[in-house]
């Protein structure tokens, strides 16, 4: 079966065939099936009370018993403190969380979900999920294989380089 990005590759071979392409064979179909994922998903947030973003930052708030300061979720989020501030901001202004002075370093505020916020992930999550679901029920008796495989990718492009 020709995949789409073997054009793209012998584009590129005939261009620059000093050039390795082989990386586009896992890239490749990795960035397409994040953008298939994102245009599947996004018609749920038309009128949800949540972004697909801000549910993502709020799902790490959730189950919380603790606050957490931005710094960490921009972390374990793997996004930049900037993009994590901006979003905490438009939920703090639609009262869905909270910020609150540390009294371990006056510079970071501790977050933490309102129960408006964990009425917010309540409400969009389990629709998510489910269509998740229904998304993923064309993998079949090959599901327990794309999950080893896209683990094995996970922890090779987490190794420090």
């Amino acid at each position: 079966m020709r995949r789409s990005s073997d054009h793209v590759r012998d584009l590129w071979a005939a261009a620059r065939p000093d050039l390795d392409t082989s990386p586009m064979e896992v890239i490749g179909p990795l960035k397409r099936v994040v953008a298939l994922l994102g245009e599947a998903l996004d018609p749920l947030y038309a009128d949800a009370p949540l972004t697909g973003a801000e549910l993502d930052v709020c799902l790490r708030l959730r189950h919380d018993p603790n606050p957490t300061i931005a710094r960490h979720l921009a972390d374990q989020m793997r996004h930049s403190r900037a993009a994590i501030s901006k979003t905490l901001i438009r939920l703090e202004s639609r009262g869905l969380i909270t910020r609150e002075p540390s009294p371990a370093n006056r510079r970071a505020a501790l977050v933490r979900l309102t129960p408006a916020g964990e009425t917010a992930v309540d409400t969009i999550f389990p629709r998510q999920l489910a269509r998740e679901a229904e998304l993923l029920e064309g993998l079949g008796a090959d599901r327990e294989r794309v999950i080893e495989a896209l683990n094995l990718l996970a922890d090779v492009l987490s190794r420090p380089s």
